[in-house]
């Protein structure tokens, strides 16, 4: 058999990077995507740009708009707070059966504490797309000490949406710090193998995380 080449195709790479500026706000909510503009900035024909975008509208990220044209979706409130709901049901137990491994999966212990380490770096200076991508990183890495697969197989379609969440808050100095002092209390209840105040630090970080992100999104509504 010939063996697959190991670098991504060229229809995931423009969908990384569209999707990675639809998460940073470089391509806000309501803007409008010309696939002929969007193909030449990035180099390629205009077929995987096309077909990038069809993956993007499935996923609810991207809308028809007008003929043969794509635009970025705008964030529902609504939505979002439901999805944090669930997701705060998956990360408590990911985070109780994380502090109940704790003590025997050393690479994933290590692998935690790291992403801790790079969420202690982040100052002001960092940029909002490092910001979503270390705070992703954190919650990945309890999905793993969890030693459950199908905990980060189910919430990895939500992902794409949950890192444009981020956005809207991680933009905020006193957010992003406050949510890494809550990552560093999850963090220390699971490696000291506390189950029950893993789960439920786990649990109150993403409720109060989709109410703040509901509440910011409100804001224009009521600013209208």
């Amino acid at each position: 058999m010939i063996p697959l080449d190991p670098t991504p195709n060229l229809i995931d790479q423009v969908y990384a990077r569209i999707l990675d500026g639809i998460t940073d706000r470089t391509l806000p909510p309501g803007h409008r995507i010309r696939q002929n503009e969007l193909a030449e900035r990035l180099g390629v024909s205009r077929q995987p740009v096309s077909h990038a975008l069809h993956l993007l509208h499935r996923q609810g990220l991207v809308a028809e708009s007008g003929r043969k044209g794509f635009e970025v979706t705008q964030l529902d409130p609504l939505r979002i707070r439901q999805l944090y709901e669930v997701r705060g049901a998956i990360d408590a137990l990911a985070a109780r059966l994380a502090a109940q491994r704790v003590k025997t999966d050393a690479a994933g212990r290590a692998h935690l504490e790291e992403t801790l380490r790079a969420g202690r770096a982040i100052d002001k200076r960092t940029p909002l797309s490092r910001l979503i991508a270390l705070d992703v990183d954190f919650h990945r890495a309890i999905y793993r000490l969890s030693g459950n697969p199908a905990i980060e197989e189910m919430i990895a379609p939500q992902w794409p949406h949950m890192r444009r969440s981020m956005a809207t808050v991680l933009a905020e100095l006193d957010y992003r710090q406050r949510a890494w002092t809550e990552h560093e209390t999850i963090a220390a209840h699971i490696l000291s193998g506390n189950a029950k105040a893993a789960e439920g630090s786990a649990l109150a970080h993403a409720l109060m995380a989709g109410r703040t992100t509901e509440e910011r999104l409100k804001e224009p509504e009521r600013a209208a």
